[in-house]
This record gives C-alpha cells, sequence and structure tokens, in this order.
C-alpha cells in the first residue's frame, strides 16, 4: 500500500507507554503510514523485595483463583517464582484470569493457563466475568501499586476472601522532559499522542507541565485505548479524539484508522459539493432564463 493512501500518512504520533513495551504499538502505527515518536511517561518498577507476594506464593494451596490484570504483573510473579523455586505446577488447582490477551500470552510464558480472558479489558469486566463464582472462595489478586480498588472490593461483596499482591510500581522516566521539549521545538512536532493507561495520561500531562509546554495540551489529540483513560483524559478537561473499542494497542490504531478514512471520506464529499454547488446552481440559472424565454415566445 502506498505511503499517501495508508490512514495515518503523514501524522505525526507521540506513543507514550513504557519503553519496553513501546513498540509493538510504534510498529502498528508505522504500517498506517505515521511518523512515530515514542517518549515513555511511565516505567515499570518490579517489588525486589516483594514481601506481600513472597508471602501469598508461600500460601499458594489456599487460593482457588489468580487474578493478574497485567502483563507487568505476570513478569513480576515470574521473577519472584524463579527467585523462590516455585514451579508453574503449583498453580495448576487454581483458575486463573487474565485481563487482556497481553496478559494472557505473558502467562503462557511461564506455563501458566488463562481460564479467563474477560472480553473487555478492564476492571469491571473481571468482576462481571467472576462474581457468581466465587462466594467462599479464596483470591490471590496481583496488581501494580497504583490500581484502582474495583477488583476486591466487588469480589469481598460477592463474597470472596481477597489478597492483594502489589507486585510493580509506575514511575515518571526523568530523562522525558527534555525529550518531551525536544519534540514539540522541532519543525514538525506530534498531532496525535496514544495513552494506553491513566497513568500514561497523568505523567504526560506533568511533564508536560515541566516542560513549560502546558498550553500546548489544547491543540493535540488524544488517542485512548478504553473508557477507563479516557475518564482519566476529561478529569483533565481533555475530551478524546478517539476511543477504543477493543482495548489493546491493535484496537486503538484500529481506531485511529476508522477515525482518518471517516474524516477522509467526509473531506472527499465536502469537495465534491463545492464543485457541484456552482454546477448546479448555473443549470437552475439557466433554466429559469430558458423558461423565462419560452414563455415570452408565446406571447407573441
Amino acid at each position: 500500500m502506498a505511503r499517501e493512501r495508508r490512514p495515518l500518512a503523514g501524522r505525526r504520533v507521540l506513543v507514550t507507554r513504557a519503553e519496553a513495551q513501546a513498540q509493538p504499538l510504534v510498529d502498528l502505527l508505522r504500517e498506517q503510514g505515521a511518523d512515530v515518536i515514542a517518549i515513555p511517561t511511565i516505567a515499570i518498577e518490579l517489588l525486589n523485595p516483594s514481601p506481600g507476594l513472597d508471602r501469598c506464593l508461600g500460601r499458594l494451596a489456599e487460593y482457588q483463583w489468580l487474578i493478574l490484570t497485567s502483563a507487568n504483573g505476570v513478569a513480576a510473579l515470574g521473577g519472584r517464582m524463579r527467585e523462590l523455586g516455585i514451579p508453574a505446577g503449583a498453580f495448576a488447582h487454581m483458575q486463573c484470569v487474565a485481563v487482556g490477551a497481553a496478559t494472557a500470552d505473558a502467562m503462557r510464558g511461564l506455563g501458566l493457563r488463562a481460564d479467563i480472558i474477560p472480553d473487555a479489558y478492564v476492571a469491571e469486566a473481571v468482576v462481571s466475568a467472576i462474581k457468581d463464582e466465587v462466594a467462599g472462595k479464596n483470591i490471590l489478586l496481583v496488581r501494580g501499586t497504583l490500581a484502582r480498588d474495583v477488583i476486591p472490593v466487588a469480589l469481598e461483596e460477592a463474597g470472596a476472601w481477597v489478597d492483594i499482591a502489589d507486585a510493580y510500581k509506575t514511575v515518571v522516566p526523568r530523562t522525558s522532559v527534555e525529550k518531551m521539549q525536544e519534540a514539540f521545538a522541532s519543525s514538525k512536532p506530534p498531532e496525535i499522542v496514544t495513552f494506553t493507561s491513566s497513568s500514561t495520561v497523568d505523567n504526560f500531562v506533568q511533564l508536560l507541565d515541566e516542560a513549560g509546554l502546558t498550553e500546548l495540551r489544547a491543540s493535540l489529540q488524544a488517542a485512548s485505548i478504553g473508557p477507563i483513560t479516557s475518564q482519566t483524559l476529561r478529569g483533565y478537561g481533555w475530551e478524546p479524539w478517539v476511543e477504543a473499542s477493543l482495548h489493546s494497542v491493535t484496537g486503538l490504531v484500529e481506531a485511529m484508522q476508522h477515525k482518518r478514512l471517516r474524516a477522509g471520506v467526509a473531506q472527499y464529499i465536502a469537495r465534491r459539493v463545492w464543485i457541484l454547488v456552482p454546477l448546479l446552481l448555473a443549470a437552475s440559472i439557466g433554466g429559469v432564463w430558458g423558461m423565462h424565454a419560452l414563455f415570452k415566445a408565446t406571447q407573441r
């Protein structure tokens, strides 16, 4: 496909994902013709030691359910399993829930199966998927330090006992302030910013402020991976330009493609209308004068 015909051709897109996770999104955007710059607004730090997670891993036989909310949580779990010498078979008796296909893929890399992958990759979908099955059960929830409490609160209301194991945290990369200043000082600054979590939104706003570029936010189009991220954007008075229906990087790029394609169709129709209006007007005027001449001729 020629670059000029691709939906995002010529658009300058800023990717805010953590450096270790950005490449799949960067590649997908470039396939659609985008000019991509990656500036991480978050960095993932695994908690090591992680006393809460280690304590839970020492009692695996007590749990009937395991919930992993991200690939980062899987990475943290895998690190502690290796450190403590815990085999994948120690989880064989548990029902395992993965939030998102990427999380499920990461679990398979550890030798763990994902029994349930909710249709929507948000905490509320996890609750809907299992709330009727967990009464009286013990659940191990592995997550990041900034995660919302939707899952533990709702499942405990459903009669479960939930142990929360914070396994990683997100921080702001300090080198990104300078990168942000350079990107927006260039002759072709970013037009679209992609957000894959609420943390990327919060940290982007912080970095933009620290870079002295706060006023630019209003001119940027925000592409959101899902409703929770969009909610965070709106908290800053920033209406998402597009929100993905499928809450993954593939779904995000598809949403951006469709938005651009719809805009292209609208522009095409608008251009054709401006061509047709003068012609129709001329034809209309010509028709009136023709009818007038015919009327005069009949009066002779």
